[in-house]
């Protein structure tokens, strides 16, 4: 079983990668046959997780749900930028506020990389609150970083903890700035969520922000998903990919939103 695990997890690293798998080119890929292939992907496809297509499997809608690791890939060099970008709006001793996702795991990570956000006098140099377990334990260890993490109920597939525990805890607090990580947004429906736990707890850290920032790849803009985070007239900024076609953009410029495209 352990063997078919492994394989497993392969094959969702690759469909992470290239958004659809051949049999016997994953079987060749992993050395095994294309009969262990089929098998692998038949099971996938029962756990939801890939849709099975003739001769091979593709990512479908319920990959925007599988766990974080597996998302990770897709889009990196965009997502790199956009959290350089986004973690260069920081100034030293602010509190920020971080939801779980990949593009939002950048950047902690290019936080956490600053140094030149130490206040005078103080031993930390900045805040984060957070309810992603994942950007939590990378944080933990720099000692320059003030980490608050939030209560809740965690959600395997994105780390993310929930529920009202969650909400409570940021009832309490305020925060310079939330950089937020969405599934889709437009400007009619806003930034959305797939899920609702995390669209609530989301909407939390939004409330209680001066400054909402957005960060999200164009593969994100002009698209929607089942719960909304915010209106769009709550965002004020929105980090992009410098990729992003203008016709994409320009409606969250005509609506107030500062574009950035990194």
């Amino acid at each position: 079983m352990a063997a078919a695990h492994a394989r497993w997890s392969a094959l969702l690293e690759m469909l992470t990668r290239d958004g659809r798998i051949e049999v016997e080119a994953a079987a060749t890929e992993l050395a095994v046959s294309t009969a262990t292939i089929r098998r692998d992907l038949d099971e996938l496809s029962r756990q939801n997780m890939v849709t099975r297509t003739h001769g091979g499997a593709v990512i479908n809608a319920i990959a925007y749900d599988l766990p974080l690791r597996y998302k990770a890939a897709r889009n990196a060099p965009e997502k790199e930028r956009i959290a350089q970008s986004a973690a260069g709006m920081v100034k030293a001793g602010a509190v920020v506020g971080l939801n779980g996702g990949t593009t939002t795991t950048e950047v902690a990570r290019a936080l956490a990389a600053r140094t030149d956000l130490t206040e005078s006098g103080n031993d930390t140099s900045f805040t984060v609150v957070t309810n992603a377990l994942n950007i939590a334990n990378e944080l933990v260890v720099r000692r320059h970083v003030k980490l608050v993490v939030t209560g809740g109920v965690a959600r395997p597939a994105s780390y993310e903890l929930i529920g009202p525990l969650a909400t409570e805890l940021l009832a309490e607090i305020t925060l310079d700035q939330v950089f937020l990580g969405v599934d889709a947004i437009d400007v009619t429906h806003g930034a959305t969520a797939r899920h609702e736990g995390e669209a609530s707890i989301n909407r939390a850290l939004a409330r209680r922000a001066q400054q909402v920032v957005v960060v999200a790849d164009s593969t994100k803009l002009a698209q929607r998903a089942f719960a909304r985070i915010c209106p769009v007239e709550d965002v004020h900024v929105l980090v992009t990919d410098k990729g992003a076609p203008t016709e994409l953009t320009k409606p969250f410029s005509a609506a107030g939103v500062k574009v950035v495209r990194a």
